[in-house]
Formats: C-alpha cells, sequence, structure tokens
C-alpha cells in the first residue's frame, strides 16, 4: 500500500490554515457557468478516516454525465495532515483528494464534493479549494447547512430557497427528492450557482444524495478498511468524516 504523505510546507496551526485561504480565495472563478448537465464527465470525490490509526482514504468515481454509468475509479490513503478543525476541513482532506483525482485514467470533468464552496465563514470550502489548486469546475453539494440560515423549500423536487449568510446567498437548500430533506448546494470553481443546482438534480434521478457521492462515499469506506487491516488494524469499522464543515 502507497500512503499519500503530508506535502513540505503544509499549514501546521489554525493560523497559517487560515492565511492560505486568505491567499487562495481571491483566486476563485465566479464568472463561468461550467459544463452542462448531461454532458461529458462527473466526478465525486469523498473521504473516510480512522483517526486512532492517523489515516485518511479518498475516493473518486467518474460517471458518464448523461447515463451515470460508471467510467473510472480510483482510491489513495493518506495520513491525516491537519487536525479537525471546523472551517479547515479541507487541510485534512485536499491531498489526498488530490492523489486520487491524478491517479484516474481519464479526465475527471466537473468535480462533485461532499462539503461546501462559497457556503463557509471564510467562503472557502473544499469545493472552491481544490477548484482553485486544480483549476477544475468544482461544486459542494451537503447534507446540512453549516452555520446557515434558510427557508424551507417547496416539498416537490427541484423546489430551493436561499442559504444565507445574513443577506448574502452563499449557496441554496434544493429538494431533490419530494417532501424528503433538502441538500445544500454550493459553487465551488468555474460554476454558475443555477448550474450548479442543475447537475445536482441530473445526479439525484432516484436519492436524496447525488450518485457521485453515493459512489464515492462507499468506495472511500472500502479503501479506509482495507487499509487499516494492511496496517495491523484489524477489519474494525472506519472511522467516517465528521459532518462537512469546510
Amino acid at each position: 500500500m502507497t500512503t499519500v504523505g503530508v506535502p513540505a510546507g503544509w499549514p501546521a496551526t489554525e493560523e497559517q490554515a487560515r492565511a492560505v485561504q486568505d491567499e487562495l480565495r481571491g483566486r476563485v472563478v465566479l464568472d463561468e457557468s461550467g459544463p452542462r448537465p448531461g454532458t461529458g464527465h462527473v466526478t465525486g470525490v469523498d473521504v473516510a478516516y480512522d483517526d486512532t490509526l492517523d489515516l485518511v482514504a479518498a475516493a473518486a468515481v467518474v460517471l458518464d454525465a448523461a447515463t451515470l454509468d460508471v467510467v473510472a475509479e480510483a482510491t489513495a490513503v493518506g495520513r491525516v495532515s491537519f487536525p479537525y478543525v471546523p472551517g479547515l476541513l479541507a487541510f485534512r482532506e485536499i491531498p489526498t483528494v488530490r492523489a486520487v483525482l491524478d491517479r484516474l485514467p481519464c479526465p475527471p470533468g466537473l468535480v462533485v464534493c461532499d462539503g461546501y464552496g462559497l457556503a463557509h465563514p471564510r467562503r472557502f470550502g473544499l469545493a472552491s479549494h481544490l477548484g482553485v489548486l486544480t483549476g477544475l469546475p468544482v461544486i459542494g453539494v451537503a447534507k446540512n447547512p453549516f452555520t446557515f440560515t434558510y427557508g424551507d423549500p417547496g416539498p416537490q423536487r427541484g423546489a430551493f430557497a436561499p442559504l444565507l449568510a445574513g443577506t448574502e446567498e452563499v449557496g441554496r437548500a434544493l429538494r431533490t427528492r419530494d417532501a424528503v430533506k433538502p441538500v445544500f448546494v454550493s459553487v465551488g470553481h468555474r460554476v454558475s450557482l443555477d448550474n450548479a443546482l442543475a447537475h445536482t438534480l441530473a445526479l439525484t434521478p432516484r436519492y436524496r444524495l447525488p450518485e457521485t457521492t453515493r459512489r464515492a462515499d462507499a468506495l472511500c469506506r472500502r479503501a479506509l478498511r482495507e487499509a487499516a487491516r494492511a496496517t495491523g488494524g484489524g477489519a474494525q469499522e472506519d472511522t467516517t468524516r465528521q459532518a462537512p464543515t469546510s
């Protein structure tokens, strides 16, 4: 098993990590609409942790955007590169997520993160961070609204309501299944918010969460179990990632 190391010069403190966010935030591209839904590739990325073994497993699953069939997949295992701090979760995940994207045999197209982009206290969550570092179009589709407020969308699939930081719209609460709890969509990099919602609906034909997230979640959990066994951790259940907060 090859383990992804922590990059040289990687932030080690909260102060250093916030300085990196401040430096990179200005590079987020917000004036591109992004790829059309149903065209090309769309890739889900997700991670799972075992903090007792200091391991993080990342998975990337590439789907055909028109059919949602799996085109390619890859996994990578790394060392946890940063402590858990709300708002700085990207620093725990980025090295291994970048490694897994590099292992794909084909272009990823649009990348969908289980997390946030602009819907972040510093307007620079995982989806934005990953997009700036890779140059890829990225969106965030999260299970929870983090610290932001929203009105309840209508009960039908496709209804949405603004996700608000005061009066600023940082994303949208989107109903992907009739009368089921919404997901929370935000722009990461090089995609408009309207297009991010359209992609999310195209990726949720049957379930609340996008197919990209569902498949990547299952794959990274399996990779973590295998890595734990390989390092002598036995067949224990993985300690999964905390609710996205970056």
